[in-house]
């Protein structure tokens, strides 16, 4: 019946917006630091079994079945952790995971026990001269980093020791240790926004370690990684995606038509 046909196509439309709305989500984060994209997987719904397969009539069996499906959805959003390229700042508080791991940050304790994880290495140092990340509510670093008041200059090496040159001292001193965070599925992340993920049961808890020991990468100062957006593939994915709206929208139109010549041919 046309009728669904309307509904099929309905959850088409549905979808695809949803889809559109990831693609955008995608496009407008291009210059994010440390952004990951996100993938829209559909899938297909229940089937209306109108004959079955194997069934044997006039001694022959039936190859197969009438199967008439009822539509799609989006089944889940699927984030893409490949790194983004890295680029070059020359800030002594820009710092980029080589590899896997992610900065650990303090969150408020209802989040996710205060624990966040993020790529974005843009860091600053708030009032009372600790590590923040360069994000709208600037969440300390974890573990916390303090930078002296007479420090002239920070460094950080690939295996994660901080140093820094107290006024004119040509020794650095050591002021901190940076700890990564992995996942066994890191796809299974939750994203809360302003660049921070958080554990969900999904992920798995986190695997931690120093940067440059097993599978941790290292780290870059005066680097950070960028979004890995790839646009034109977005783009592509945008037009596609529009096409096949406007095809379940013709669809509908068509099913439309097809139910008021029925309607037509009962009233005649």
């Amino acid at each position: 019946m046309a009728v669904t046909a309307l509904q099929t196509a309905a959850t088409g439309m549905s979808a695809l917006s949803q889809q559109i709305d990831i693609i955008a989500n995608n496009l407008a984060n291009v210059n994010t630091t440390g952004f990951k994209s996100f993938r829209a997987n559909l899938e297909d719904l229940t089937y209306q079994q109108k004959a079955q397969p194997g069934v044997v009539s006039s001694n022959a069996q039936t190859p197969s079945g009438l199967y008439v499906g009822l539509g799609t959805r989006i089944s889940n959003t699927q984030p893409d952790f490949t790194q983004g390229a890295p680029v070059s700042t020359g800030g002594q508080l820009d710092w980029m995971v080589n590899g896997q791991g992610f900065f650990k940050v303090k969150l408020l304790q209802q989040l996710n026990d205060g624990v966040g994880y993020t790529r974005a290495g843009n860091f600053f140092l708030n009032s009372n001269n600790q590590m923040v990340l360069g994000n709208s509510t600037g969440v300390l670093l974890d573990p916390p980093i303090v930078v002296p008041t007479n420090a002239t200059q920070i460094g950080v090496d690939q295996n994660g020791v901080v140093n820094a040159y107290l006024n004119s001292s040509a020794t650095p001193t050591q002021i901190g240790q940076l700890q990564l965070a992995n996942f066994t599925n890191p796809a299974g992340l939750t994203p809360i926004g302003t660049n921070i993920f958080v554990e969900s049961p999904a992920s798995g808890p986190p695997i931690e370690g120093q940067p440059g020991t097993g599978n941790f990468g290292v780290i870059q100062q005066g680097t950070l990684e960028a979004s890995n957006v790839d646009s034109v593939s977005e783009l592509v994915n945008l037009i596609q995606t529009q096409r096949a709206f406007e095809m379940n929208s013709q669809a509908i139109q068509t099913a439309n038509q097809m139910m008021q010549v029925v309607n037509n041919l009962r009233n005649g």
